[in-house]
């Protein structure tokens, strides 16, 4: 008997191990600001992630066969318990990526592919973010035009306009808004006065003002005025966050170390060389637009709702005209210890409800892991103790 037991215990242990995968890679979500109204069928379910932060073909052994590993199995759950109608990745999908050659930003999306599974079938968007392309004296037209075409529904500046369920959205190249005096920027401009213009034109019985609209200005930046009333524009995609001018619950709010940001660099393991080819990105986590761009997109583009990303941290914030931005959360463990994405219905009454889902910390996954091989360690020495008891009684 105590040999059959023997025998089945590292089966029994696979076992468990595979069930704590399993059950720790299902996302647990809450509906942020408010509570969600029941889903219909024809309802928009749309996933939003950010700070994704692959290496590509620089990735560790930790790094690709842990922390990629268990993302493939967070999409995979995600999927199978949220059963999303697209998906949408707020920037930052490389770590490096504005560092790297082209041949390796393919390989690096290869390893995104393969990590997105059943979301391939799926609608995908992809907004670019301050680790793709990096800092205003890099970016052209020509390198961001090469990574733009490689990711649907990018135009050669970095923006998008696409709509899906009649809900149209505007995705923008928020890292060219920080440039000044960059044929980038003005592409960006283009694609947002081609928005307002839209907007105006679709105001009913606002045409003759649209046209003859005067001008505002804030400091030296001026625009035409939009009659059309706010939040009556398209659902706007950003990397960078709008700049508050009242204060924010999430001000204030560290975001929760990753494992390797604790442990001391005595030597460089692969997870600590993940952490240092990821390093900090061009610009710091509290950055955001300049206040002169965000009363401008507010006023030229009256957006029904607003998602940025490149804090790390989850925040559901009103702007002083009534306009709610969420910012959604990393959803790598290279970037935090907690990591997340919000899950967004769109319903067909103008109703957004936005939920805020957690996913398994890395902590926990490693504390977990030692625990189960401690125990397996324990169990087979004690057996064998016991085995050996019992040969030597006569």
């Amino acid at each position: 008997m105590a040999a059959a037991w023997r025998s089945a215990l590292p089966l029994i242990f696979v076992a468990a191990l595979i069930a704590f995968e399993e059950r720790v890679s299902v996302p647990s979500c809450e509906t942020a600001g408010g509570g969600a109204e029941g889903q219909r069928p024809e309802d928009l379910k749309v996933m939003m992630v950010a700070d994704l932060l692959l290496l590509g073909p620089h990735a560790g052994f930790a790094n690709f066969y842990f922390r990629h590993a268990y993302a493939t199995k967070f999409f995979r759950k995600s999927f199978e318990k949220l059963k999303p109608d697209m998906l949408i990745v707020l920037g930052d999908v490389s770590a490096k990526g504005f560092k790297i050659t082209n041949s390796k930003w393919l390989s690096l999306l290869q390893q995104f592919q393969r990590m997105l599974g059943p979301f391939l079938g799926l609608p995908l968007h992809i907004v670019l973010g301050d680790r793709d392309i990096g800092v205003c004296t890099n970016i052209n037209e020509k390198s961001v035009g090469h990574i733009a075409n490689h990711l649907p529904g990018l135009d050669s500046s970095g923006c998008g306009t696409f709509e899906i369920s009649n809900i149209s959205f505007v995705s923008l190249n928020a890292v060219a808004l920080l440039c000044r005096n960059n044929n980038l920027r003005f592409s960006v401009e283009k694609v947002i006065e081609s928005e307002s213009l839209d907007l105006r034109t679709r105001a009913k019985g606002m045409e003759e003002e649209a046209v003859s609209g005067q001008l505002s200005c804030f400091s030296d930046f001026c625009w035409r005025e939009n009659v059309a009333s706010a939040g009556s524009g398209p659902v706007l995609l950003l990397h960078f966050p709008l700049h508050r001018t009242t204060r924010s619950s999430c001000d204030g709010v560290v975001p929760r170390r990753n494992l390797w940001q604790i442990i001391p660099e005595t030597h460089e393991s692969s997870g600590q060389l993940d952490r240092r080819l990821a390093g900090a990105g061009p610009y710091e986590l509290r950055h955001t637009l300049p206040p002169n761009d965000t009363e401008y997109i507010l006023q030229a583009l009256k957006p029904r709702i607003v998602f940025s990303a490149h804090t790390h941290q989850f925040c559901d914030h009103i702007h002083v005209d009534g306009t709610r931005e969420v910012t959604v959360p990393a959803m790598s463990w290279t970037a935090r210890d907690d990591p997340g994405f919000i899950f967004v219905t769109f319903g067909q009454n103008k109703v957004v409800t936005v939920s805020h889902c957690s996913l398994a910390r890395e902590s926990h996954v490693l504390l977990a892991y030692i625990s189960i091989f401690i125990l397996l360690i324990a169990t087979t020495l004690v057996m064998s103790n016991s085995h050996l008891t019992n040969l030597f009684v006569p």
